[in-house]
């Protein structure tokens, strides 16, 4: 008996040692973690309980059958993340490159099928070369098992995506499918074709860094959703995030204790909005302002700007927060914003996390670059998104909300639940310079004639109250009581109940 235990705790430190020191070294040398390292840091201490530790590949061409690690390349298993329960697993660079074959991609899709089957959220540490060449078209199944498994638990359960390291090939869309996906810089990359293929083709030279490194991926592309200066980093983050989310989409999201007063007056947001209405001002601050604690998780900084999105807490509970960021295209929407968005909204509807919309939008941005691009299509859907949530939604208008802009942030006419605006706010189709150009064009000669029907139109519709006068806003409120009124808004909205017809599944235009 004695040499039985004393053989499975052999096995065991062979299979945990991975490619054995040297190459653990290397991988330490490039400022990366192993993958059992990565676990470690990710899950609560003691919390791992690992699957198929001893699973060995059956490739038996090129000479694979002399070689057949433990594990075979990937580690898999369950734990928890501040006593939440989540399935992981962690590619090992050091085995075989980490390349996927046949049993290693049977690993990752187990503990899918257990994931589904028990509503906790996947977490992938991505650190692989590809698909493992010597088993052919055996390693490119089981990336297809993988994908299926990917869209089955797509709005089921929570998916997140760590890339840190290289992510090649056909590997990029089991990440591009789930929902968050966060890199490490200058040590990870994702690209479909790498920089050799890309310059053969087409002649273009390009790093791997600049063809689908972090910063291209946060800043220029929308793939991933955040960069993070190192490993550790990258997985306290996901820590933090995995806190606001719930287990599944019949799961409510996690609610924490708090220690700020939900009718907290902030009288420092009555002079937030500039007197110049074209003045910028940094939305941001309201959003801390309005959260427990200040705390903001705010997802895909880097990209799109010109809107805000990411999770608060309000009476410890998750909200999702969208937001017109006025000092960025003054807060125009556009296509990245709108792609931004909808993708965001459509989360929280999935997940059941409700959903506060501050609104400042002059309109969407003019231009033959947008229109070409398809600005009509982008921004149905963010309006599609919103119009499809049944989640609690309450908005509040700040400043401006212009023509089919108005309409697509979360209106009431969107089944908007609350719907707030600040006596700065400005509801019309257009600005009052150029509506009163279009109104009035015969004076247009006369000067002194559009200043008075300017100043009329700015009267008449710069304010909310025609809107709040038909019932479009529910209530004009003080800015300083923003964050008691929005707190008893949805502290009301948590039994709402509210279905859409059945359909086999809508027809979003993507």
């Amino acid at each position: 008996m004695t040499d039985i235990l004393q053989e499975l705790e052999l096995r065991r430190a062979i299979a945990h040692k991975g490619g054995g020191d040297d190459r653990i070294a290397a991988q330490h040398s490039k400022g990366k973690l192993t993958a059992r390292e990565r676990i470690d840091l990710l899950l609560d201490e003691g919390s791992f309980e690992e699957f198929d530790t001893f699973v060995a590949h059956r490739c038996t061409d090129f000479g694979m059958e002399k070689q057949r690690p433990y594990g075979d390349g990937v580690v898999t298993g369950w734990g928890t993340v501040n006593g939440r329960q989540v399935y992981v697993f962690s590619q090992d660079f050091t085995v075989l490159g980490g390349s996927v074959s046949a049993t290693h991609a049977a690993k990752i899709c187990k503990i899918m099928d257990m994931a589904i089957q028990n509503g906790a959220p996947v977490i992938g540490l991505n650190d692989s070369g590809g698909a493992r060449i010597q088993e052919g078209v055996d390693a490119l199944a089981g990336y297809a098992e993988i994908f299926q498994r990917n869209i089955m638990a797509s709005g089921v359960i929570p998916q997140i995506s760590v890339v840190m390291g290289p992510c090649a090939g056909g590997a990029v869309y089991s990440p591009a499918i789930t929902d968050f996906i966060f890199m490490v810089k200058d040590s990870s990359y994702m690209f479909v074709t790498g920089p050799d293929v890309v310059k053969t083709v087409t002649n273009e030279v390009v790093t791997a860094e600049e063809l689908g490194g972090a910063s291209t991926h946060t800043k220029k592309s929308s793939v991933a959703d955040g960069a993070f200066e190192n490993d550790v980093e990258a997985l306290a983050e996901v820590r933090r995030l995995i806190d606001f989310l719930p287990l599944n989409n019949v799961a409510k999201p996690p609610v924490r204790p708090f220690f700020d007063d939900v009718g907290r007056l902030d009288h420092s947001l009555d002079t937030l909005i500039p007197d110049s209405s074209n003045a910028p001002y940094d939305m941001k601050e309201l959003i801390l302002k309005l959260s427990d604690e200040g705390d903001f998780y705010e997802i895909q900084e880097e990209f799109a700007k010109n809107i805000i999105t990411g999770f608060v807490r309000l009476e410890g509970s998750t909200v999702g927060v969208v937001a017109n960021q006025p000092m960025v295209l003054a807060g125009c929407l556009d296509i990245d914003s709108s792609r931004k968005a909808a993708r965001f909204v459509r989360f929280c509807d999935a997940f059941e996390i409700p959903i506060l919309t501050l609104v400042d939008v002059p309109g969407f941005l003019p231009g033959t670059g947008q229109e070409l691009g398809g600005v009509i299509k982008h921004g149905a859907k963010l309006l599609f998104a919103y119009g499809e949530a049944t989640v609690p939604k309450v908005t509040v208008i700040t400043r401006k909300a212009y023509g089919g802009a108005y309409d697509v942030m979360a209106s009431k006419h969107l089944r908007g639940d609350f719907n707030y605006a600040w006596p700065t706010a400005e509801i019309a189709v257009m600005g009052a310079k150029g509506a009163t150009e279009i109104i009035h064009r015969a004076d247009l000669g006369n000067a002194e004639k559009i200043a008075t029907h300017t100043q009329d139109y700015e009267t008449r519709f710069a304010n909310p109250f025609v809107a709040a006068e038909r019932g479009f806003i529910d209530e004009v409120i003080m800015p300083h009581s923003t964050r008691k009124r929005v707190c008893r808004a949805f502290a009301s909205l948590r039994g709402k109940r509210l279905t859409n017809p059945w359909k086999k599944h809508d027809n979003i235009p993507l």
